[in-house]
Order: C-alpha cells, then sequence, then structure tokens
C-alpha cells in the first residue's frame, strides 16, 4: 500500500467522471481536486481567470494550456503531504507533460462511455451553480423539479450541455483524448474501465484501487 496515493482520472465530459470520483473519495482517503469545481468558482466570481475562461466554455473549446495548468498546480500544492485524485484534467498531452515533471501521478484512470450514451445524458442534466450540485431527470432528478434540494433555488441547464455544444466538446475531446492516453501509457499507469454507467463501472475501478490503498469500509456500496 502507498503512503501517499496520486492518481487522475480521465474520460469524455458526462462520462461520470464526477460520480466515480465522489465515490472513490467517500470510499478511500483522498483529497478532490476538480479542475471544473475550480473553474466554476473563477467564473461565478467573475475573477479574470473565469472571464477569460468562460469565452472558451461557451464555445464548447477547452480552456488553454497556460491557464489551466497554472491553477491545477496551485491547488495540488496545497495537498502536498496527502493522497489526491485529480479529475478533468489533463486534457492535452502538453498538460498531461508539464504535469508529470511537477507533481508525478500513481495511476491515470481512463472511463470509457459511448458517446451517444454521454449526449443523452448531458442534455438532461440540470445544475446548482452556486454549489455545482447535479441533477439528472432520469437518474438523479431533484425533489422538486427544477429546484435544488438543500437550498430550494431555480435549477439551470449550462449553455455547454445542451446537445450542440455537447457534441462540439465530445469532438474536441476525441481529438485530444489519444495523445494524453499515449502518455500513460508509455508511462505504464493507464488502466481503462468501460461501461455504459457508472454503476457498471463502479466495482472495477474499486477492486484496481484496492491495490494501492485501504478503503475506509469493506462494503463497496455507497
Amino acid at each position: 500500500m502507498l503512503k501517499n496515493f496520486r492518481a487522475l482520472i480521465l474520460g469524455a465530459p458526462g462520462s461520470g467522471k464526477g460520480t466515480i470520483s465522489s465515490r472513490i473519495v467517500r470510499k478511500f482517503e483522498m483529497k478532490h481536486i476538480s479542475s471544473g469545481d475550480i473553474l466554476r468558482h473563477h467564473i461565478l466570481n467573475k475573477t479574470p481567470l473565469g472571464l477569460d475562461a468562460k469565452k472558451y466554455m461557451d464555445k464548447g473549446q477547452l480552456v488553454p494550456d497556460e491557464v489551466m495548468v497554472g491553477v491545477v498546480l496551485s491547488e495540488i500544492s496545497k495537498s502536498a503531504n496527502k493522497s489526491w485524485l485529480l479529475d478533468g484534467f489533463p486534457r492535452t498531452r502538453k498538460q498531461a507533460e508539464v504535469l508529470f515533471k511537477e507533481a508525478p501521478v500513481d495511476a491515470a484512470m481512463n472511463l470509457v462511455v459511448p458517446f451517444e450514451v454521454i449526449v443523452d445524458r448531458i442534455q438532461k442534466r440540470w445544475v446548482h451553480m452556486p454549489s455545482g450540485r447535479v441533477y439528472n431527470i432520469d437518474f438523479n432528478a431533484p425533489k422538486v423539479p427544477g429546484l435544488d434540494d438543500v437550498t430550494g433555488e431555480k435549477l439551470v441547464q449550462r449553455d455547454d450541455d445542451k446537445p450542440e455544444s455537447v457534441q462540439k466538446r465530445l469532438d474536441v475531446y476525441s481529438k485530444t483524448l489519444g495523445p494524453v492516453l499515449d502518455f500513460y501509457r508509455e508511462a505504464g499507469i493507464l488502466e481503462e474501465f468501460s461501461g455504459r454507467t457508472s454503476d457498471e463501472i463502479w466495482p472495477s475501478v474499486y477492486k484496481y484501487l484496492t491495490n494501492y490503498m485501504t478503503p475506509i469500509t469493506q462494503d463497496i456500496k455507497v
């Protein structure tokens, strides 16, 4: 078992990275570092970074390397003596190379979900923007339609969750994912998990991680 296990989770937008990540950090002592959450924080607070990033995200494009690398490394530095799970980064080979040099990871986990499943899933997704809580009208619907379970505030569908934007994001992701996977495959730390839902994928992820860490509880259920 490793004292400080550093891993990252890869997968197309809507592949279930957030769901699998939340299960991992509940079952294992790991700090969850989400590049998406970091960006949303900056966007909601209208920081220079947030305003710059929003221009790209609204068009379904990736945020430039130089912007993302600095933000993520800054966040990782806060967890120097902890096990952590990086979610949503890297998205290009250049980002992967810089990350591996500055903060080497022990494992890169890739979630493989059919794109047609992702498009259908994302267009049914609604978000409580202040907290980042995500709902899906098929399998994780809010108790009151259109309202957040905790605050009762209105949910919204992000512009980049609409079908046309989703397809653009998946097209961009497909073009950039190959070199990233090749990088981690060459490094000998890539592990891939296939399925249509998070419930299908989770048991394999759980079993894999027990090779490196002791779960908080032995019950696989979350």
